[in-house]
């Protein structure tokens, strides 16, 4: 089955696709302060959750979002449709590193994304060359909240601490001005939305996606419950450019 589509299908009910809740993305996004007329700019920005919002609260901003899935964009063109913000928010079907623009942003996004650029450094690295002086990022990274089995980083893959993660963000000259660090209930809802939500997909459909998708969900939900569940961790960095 399309991993894209797969992806897609597991999000519908969780559009902001990260285990954070809706009060406290509105909560990251207020923080961020946004001028008037601000730009923003969301990498890998999936069903385009993160960037709708902050329009809807910078009711004179506008915003670029990129993501490499046709299935993630056309949810994000329908979405923007659907809340009279078509008119604000352009949307692009490509890999977030072939990005470029002629503009600088005050506000770039990249929430579960940094693997598009190759790891966290690499990611606060692009977004440098796409933040205005003085502007903002906020990003979403996994840490460990405690090591980890040596089975669970071979099959999620490696990471450091949350200090060393902070660190990391601002290695190339950044400061973090906030951040938020998701809650359990925050991962039980998220998680359980996907494999939920992909489950009673599959049960509905017919063909060999309707076997792929029942065993995907099956596999995240083993992965999670007898792995990675409260070992590891997601912090919301919101980062000033230096």
């Amino acid at each position: 089955m399309d991993r894209q589509l797969l992806s897609a299908i597991a999000h519908r009910d969780h559009p902001i696709a990260a285990p954070i809740s809706e009060s406290n993305l509105d909560r990251l996004l207020r923080r961020a302060a946004l001028p008037d007329r601000a730009r923003i700019l969301d990498l890998g920005c999936g069903e385009g959750e993160w960037s709708l919002r902050a329009l809807e609260l910078a009711p004179t901003a506008v915003a670029d979002g990129v993501d490499i899935s046709p299935h993630a964009v056309a949810a994000a063109e329908n979405a923007a449709a659907r809340r009279d913000l078509s008119g604000r928010m352009s949307l692009h079907t490509m890999p977030a590193a072939d990005f470029s623009a002629a503009e600088p942003y005050d506000l770039v996004l990249c929430v579960g994304s940094t693997h598009a650029f190759g790891d966290l450094k690499q990611t606060m690295e692009a977004i440098g060359r796409f933040v205005r002086p003085g502007g903002l990022a906020l990003v979403g990274e996994a840490f460990w909240e405690r090591p980890p089995a040596p089975e669970i980083v071979e099959a999620i893959g490696q990471y450091p601490d949350l200090a060393g993660t902070v660190e990391t963000a601002e290695s190339d000259g950044w400061l973090t001005v906030y951040a938020h660090v998701s809650e359990p209930a925050e991962w039980d809802e998220y998680e359980w939305s996907w494999t939920g939500t992909l489950t009673r997909w599959a049960a509905a459909a017919t063909g060999p996606d309707a076997g792929q998708a029942l065993a995907a969900a099956r596999e995240h939900r083993d992965l999670w419950l007898n792995g990675y569940r409260n070992t590891l961790g997601f912090v919301s960095l919101l980062l000033q450019r230096a």
